[in-house]
């Protein structure tokens, strides 16, 4: 039988597009690295830049010491970074010299394996990223196609751009990433033979969200035409708007007759471990979805969709969602339909939002966007529309982003920050927010250990703390009451 193997993407993907990328912590994870690591994974999608960046805005956890503490109670089980390439955390393009030392930090702290997607599809930036990390470690390098929907995104379009990359010897592998569950079984049937000829002898996975109802049935007719591994979400971190559910993968995988490179009773341990986080911190689980063929057009991952959603909710607008996803559509048309891809999503989303709530279209423009029509994310793989860069451009901020620099050196922002400062601060400073990198500091070491059962408890106890004032406490539940009242004697 041939052989089928899973990457586990739970800690990374199905947080972000589950949980808004703020559900799960460092002790949440260390907790599940030993279960993990007992599944036989061929690898963990485990963090990107933007994620590093959640950890220390949200949690005060430390990123790095994230990574080193996973890496080495997974020694065998490969932690796999994704990046758009020249770009750490912030939006604007590194220097390349400022990206070699992001790369040899990563490999240094536990990364094993590099995902490049360039959402343009520039081979030079793939080719260029693959350099370094090579050149930085021996971590495994896997160059994305980034599957959408358009008349410039054909099976010919991605053959050639894999063709063009496999010429380097720094590309390992290859995998075929639908970050908004877009692509269906008709398509997988020529998309994936197409691929494959152009990679030879290299292996190629697959990466189908299940946003739309597609990915499952999609991820199991892609093995059928020779795919190495699946990637598939753990329990409550699989299904909705993150990756087929593990369980379900590898039943029906064994029903189509493969043999899955995975051991189940491990797997069984793991899924009841994440289950019982989800209902501890209310995380509300993935669920399989219906086909939706609204998706076909706005194309919007799901990660992207529940950070705007919370975005709208804080705003007290969440009755305008369906108004920005329509709008959504209009502004991807607008752009020259970017890839629904980090940074885009949210760069397009982002501006659907000021549209809908603001007095006219394009009103208020981020500087992503402008810069975007500028070339300084790379050449539009379709032009931008000619009457709405007209107007992105007829402003003077644009003509204030016209003339800054593409980056700042590592030497300049080594001397801004201290030529003495680690290199782990030093990255974090260079592009984040002090205050949040001097709470992560100061919160030291994160917690090791996490119990389900205790997390009730706690979160009572941080709702006390943030209540000083309150005399009376009353917990009731099953039958158990529980009166506490300020200066009650014993």
């Amino acid at each position: 039988m041939t052989e089928i193997r899973l990457v586990d993407v739970t800690m990374r993907d199905g947080n972000q597009s589950l949980w808004g990328a703020t559900g799960l912590n460092t002790a949440h994870m260390l907790q599940a690295a030993a279960l993990t690591e007992a599944c036989g994974f061929r690898a963990v999608d485990f963090t990107s830049s933007s994620h590093m960046a959640v950890a220390v805005r949200y949690f005060r956890n430390n990123p790095w010491e994230r990574l080193r503490r996973m890496a080495a109670a997974m020694p065998t089980t490969p932690l796999q970074f994704i990046t758009t390439g020249l770009r750490f955390i912030a939006w604007q393009q590194a220097d390349p010299e400022f990206m070699r030392l992001v790369y040899r930090t990563l490999q240094l702290n536990g990364v094993g394996r590099f995902v490049l997607l360039d959402p343009m599809h520039e081979v030079p930036a793939v080719i260029e990223t693959a350099k370094l990390v090579k050149q930085e470690g021996n971590g495994e390098v896997m160059a994305a196609l980034t599957f959408t929907l358009s008349d410039i995104h054909t099976d010919q379009f991605y053959a050639n751009f894999a063709r063009a990359v496999g010429q380097s010897p720094d590309i390992d592998l290859f995998y075929i990433k639908d970050p908004a569950g877009l692509l269906s079984v008709d398509r997988a049937r020529t998309l994936v033979p197409a691929v494959k000829a152009a990679i030879g002898n290299r292996p190629l996975e697959i990466h189908s969200h299940t946003t739309v109802g597609l990915g499952m049935m999609t991820s199991l007719e892609a093995a059928k035409l020779g795919i190495s591994a699946i990637h598939v979400g753990v329990g409550p971190g699989g299904d909705g708007s993150s990756l087929p559910e593990a369980n379900r993968m590898v039943a029906n995988l064994e029903e189509a007759g493969f043999e899955v490179g995975i051991d189940r009773a491990a797997l069984k341990r793991l899924t009841t471990y994440w289950q019982r986080v989800a209902l501890a911190e209310g995380l509300p689980p993935g669920m399989p979805q219906n086909f939706d063929a609204s998706f076909l057009r706005h194309q919007i991952a799901g990660g992207v969709m529940t950070t705007i959603a919370r975005q709208l909710d804080e705003l007290g607008l969440s009755d305008r969602m369906d108004a920005v996803i329509a709008e959504t559509g209009q502004v991807r048309a607008d752009l020259g339909y970017p890839i629904m891809v980090t940074p885009f999503p949210q760069m397009v989303m982002t501006q659907a939002l000021y549209n809908v709530i603001g007095d006219r279209r394009y009103a208020q423009v981020s500087d992503q966007v402008i810069r975007y029509c500028m070339g300084k994310f790379g050449k539009p793989t379709s032009p931008v529309d000619h009457t709405v860069l007209a107007t992105i451009m007829d402003r003077p901020r644009s003509r204030e982003l016209e003339n800054e620099p593409m980056f700042p050196a590592l030497a300049d922002l080594r001397r801004q920050f201290g030529s003495n400062l680690p290199d782990e601060e030093f990255l974090l400073r260079a592009v984040m927010p002090g205050e949040q990198v001097d709470a992560m500091l100061a919160a030291g070491r994160s917690r090791a250990t996490y119990s389900p059962h205790a997390a009730p408890i706690l979160s009572l106890l941080r709702q006390l703390a943030a209540k000083p004032h309150a005399r009376d406490i009353v917990v009731e539940r099953d039958g158990f009451r529980l009166a506490l009242h300020a200066g009650a004697s014993l």
